[in-house]
């Protein structure tokens, strides 16, 4: 099966993508393409399904560039292939030749450019690493590479949804203890349940960070098996693993 590659028109001519989970060699209940070797899938698929990312990419497996993510906020600079991944949860680059990945299986993935300045970063970005400054760190570290703040495109690409994200109390009170006003990124559900809007919040921390163009592609993983993979779903399934997700950019 071929490759389902997501792009958007504001991060084009750079070679780019969120990729689905179709066209990939695992099977069961990770069919597809399932691109993180952290999971129980063969060792042998998620290389076979990391090559054929690279070669939708124009590269070599070598050169797509990964993080061991964390859910921090922290930014690697990376400007010649790693000898191993560090802990971190976001990537910024001058360097052309390199292809800088997330991984994801509900968290944000998000990719950035300023094409003029020939700056690219990419950003894992669930509810902690968004509150805890992750897209702003990554921002931030772009302009230390010479992109312009106001240049900057920032695209969201598929995440969970807010009508499947169902959270308590505890969630909503760690938003309001960083600002009052997050209290508009919760809607009311069953009892003491809340669903939150997780693209939502990660497009305000992005305008609000003075980014030029900032907008998600409004596809949610946890509401189309057949696309993406969803770490909730695998929950509420019982399932015993679950497939990430790869999202990449390069210059």
């Amino acid at each position: 099966m071929t490759l389902e590659i997501l792009t958007h028109d504001a991060l084009r001519p750079l070679r780019h993508g969120f990729f689905t989970r179709r066209g990939g060699a695992s099977s069961g209940i990770f069919a597809g393409l399932n691109c993180g070797a952290g999971s129980s899938d063969l060792r042998e698929a998620v290389s076979i399904n990391r090559d054929r990312v690279a070669e939708a990419l124009g590269l070599t497996a070598g050169a797509l560039v990964g993080v061991h993510q964390v859910h921090s906020a922290d930014v690697v600079t990376v400007s010649a292939l790693p000898v191993a991944p560090v802990r971190a949860d976001a990537m910024v680059t001058a360097t052309p030749g390199l292809a800088l990945s997330v991984l994801t299986a509900d968290c944000q993935p998000v990719l950035f450019a300023d094409r003029g300045a020939g700056v690219i970063g990419v950003a894992h970005a669930g509810w902690r690493g968004a509150l805890s400054g992750v897209l702003e760190a990554t921002v931030d570290a772009m302009e230390a590479l010479g992109a312009r703040r106001g240049e900057v495109v920032a695209i969201i690409g598929p995440t969970i949804s807010q009508r499947a994200y169902e959270v308590g109390p505890e969630f909503l009170d760690a938003f309001l203890a960083e600002d009052q006003d997050y209290s508009r990124f919760f809607a009311g559900g069953e009892g003491d349940r809340m669903h939150f809007d997780l693209p939502g919040f990660g497009l305000h921390r992005l305008r609000a960070a003075g980014v030029g163009r900032a907008e998600w592609t409004r596809h949610c993983t946890y509401s189309d098996p057949e696309r993406f993979f969803s770490y909730r779903r695998s929950v509420h399934r019982h399932e015993a693993d679950f497939g990430r997700l790869i999202s990449a950019i390069r210059l």
